[in-house]
């Protein structure tokens, strides 16, 4: 049976081992490092794996303390971690750098074990690896990992920040993530939902025959496209409520651009419709009378001139204001103005044709677009049937109130063949009535300019 001293003859034997002449022992063929100290840990033996490995020679390392090769900065750790092995009769294993004879720095793994064979005093045998490779390794994966768990970090924190529902499933269909908007509006927590079908936390009904709608993700991973849910569908939450929404859904792909699930983004559209047609009027009409705005005036004024021109035909512009509105609103308060202007509104709406546009201009100016007219006569009619209107004495607030209204014509082409220029003119001729104090007639309209 081997024993160590046919491993290490010059750590069993010194004496007659010792000097030059001796035989290669076994350990110096082996590519592993190996050192044999006593308990104390000074060097009593070292093979040439262990010798390359630090940079020293055989003589250089007898009798110093193992420990002097190992980096400054981890000596103080693995001494402490030697002394514990020591005092308890134990074994010793340690990562650590080693600071070689040329100052190269290399990361090994030692491991100790306890050597009791006719030694006296008991020692050691170390062997010494170099983990340089799996260290580097082991940093680059560490780095890896880190800047993952920060992506993902971020990216849970972008999808919970949003404000549509995100859920995602796998191959299977099974919930693989879901966040905080998609917890809300399903009513599962990310926990519950986590590796149950899709069908049981995403129940979509159509709004129509209630009967359970396709499922989008299963279209998307088989089409390996973007699809859109169908319309009028209906989300059914945990607690039974129904839930209109909107969605999308789209294949999630690997690395290798092989479907592995897909991505469900939705949110909801109980007031997505009736908003976006709220907004889309108020950018066209005035949110006091719900007449059309100065926006809205323009596109229609554009609208109507192609149709004149195409026809032949004439248009004309009112532009009206309200006199001595300030005094009116001094007397009866603000909110009784309002009341007039909406008032004013109806009557003013109630004047003209259903293809004609009616404009709150400004504060309490008007203008009435009168398309294709035959003649300019019917424009001050329309003018005179809207003064009488306005003239109708109407209780505001407790108050019986009759409207003065100075009303100026233009007439497209004679006027103007622009919006601003027949703006101008009716303007003009408006003041002009204001301060004549009368109904606006055909010999009040401003001359047209020679260049014209």
């Amino acid at each position: 049976m081997l024993r160590y001293r046919d491993f290490f003859p010059l750590a069993a034997d010194r004496q007659t081992n010792a000097g030059p002449g001796t035989g290669i022992s076994l350990s110096d063929t082996l590519p592993l490092g190996i050192l044999v100290t006593d308990r104390e840990g000074k060097c009593l033996y070292s093979n040439a794996a262990y010798q390359k490995l630090c940079g020293w020679t055989g003589d250089e390392l007898i009798g110093s303390h193992w420990s002097a090769v190992i980096h400054p900065q981890d000596h103080d750790k693995v001494v402490r971690h030697w002394d514990a092995a020591v005092l308890g009769h134990k074994s010793f294993l340690c990562e650590a750098r080693m600071k070689r004879s040329n100052g190269e720095v290399v990361w090994t793994r030692r491991n100790a074990a306890l050597l009791a064979d006719t030694m006296p005093g008991h020692g050691y045998v170390h062997t010494l690896e170099d983990i340089s490779t799996y260290k580097a390794h082991e940093r680059a994966r560490k780095k890896a990992e880190e800047q993952l768990f920060e992506e993902k970090e971020r990216a849970q924190v972008t999808l919970d920040s949003i404000g549509d529902a995100v859920l995602s499933t796998d191959i299977d269909g099974r919930v693989s993530y879901m966040n905080g908007v998609a917890e809300t509006l399903t009513g599962f927590s990310r926990q519950e939902a986590i590796g149950r079908p899709l069908s049981e936390v995403f129940q979509v009904l159509d709004a129509d025959s209630h009967k359970p709608m396709a499922d989008p993700a299963r279209r998307a991973i088989q089409s390996d496209s973007i699809v859109a849910l169908e319309a009028n569908a209906l989300l059914v939450a945990r607690d039974g409520v129904e839930l209109a929404i909107e969605d999308s859904a789209a294949p999630i792909h690997n690395r290798y651009g092989v479907v592995v699930g897909a991505v469900i983004v939705f949110h909801d559209a109980r007031f997505s419709r009736e908003t976006t047609a709220r907004m889309a009027y108020l950018a066209q009409h005035d949110a006091l009378t719900n007449l059309h705005n100065r926006n809205a005036f323009y596109e229609r004024f554009e609208q109507s001139l192609a149709l004149a021109r195409r026809h032949g035909q004439q248009m004309a512009l009112l532009f009206i204001d309200l006199d001595n509105f300030k005094g009116i609103n001094d007397v009866l308060g603000h909110e009784s103005g309002d009341m007039i202007l909406i008032a004013l509104a109806g009557k003013l709406k109630a004047c003209v044709r259903a293809t004609d546009t009616v404009c709150r201009y400004g504060g309490d100016e008007f203008v009435v677009l009168l398309g294709e007219i035959a003649q300019p006569d019917h424009a001050f009619a329309v003018a005179d049937k809207i003064r009488e209107a306005a003239a109708a004495p109407m209780v505001i607030g407790g108050h019986d109130v009759a409207l003065q209204l100075s009303i100026g014509v233009s007439v497209y082409p004679d006027n103007g063949e622009t919006a601003d220029e027949l703006l101008k003119r009716a303007d003009t001729a408006m003041y002009r009535v204001k301060i004549l104090n009368r109904r606006p007639v055909a010999e009040h309209l401003p001359p047209v300019s020679a260049g014209r």
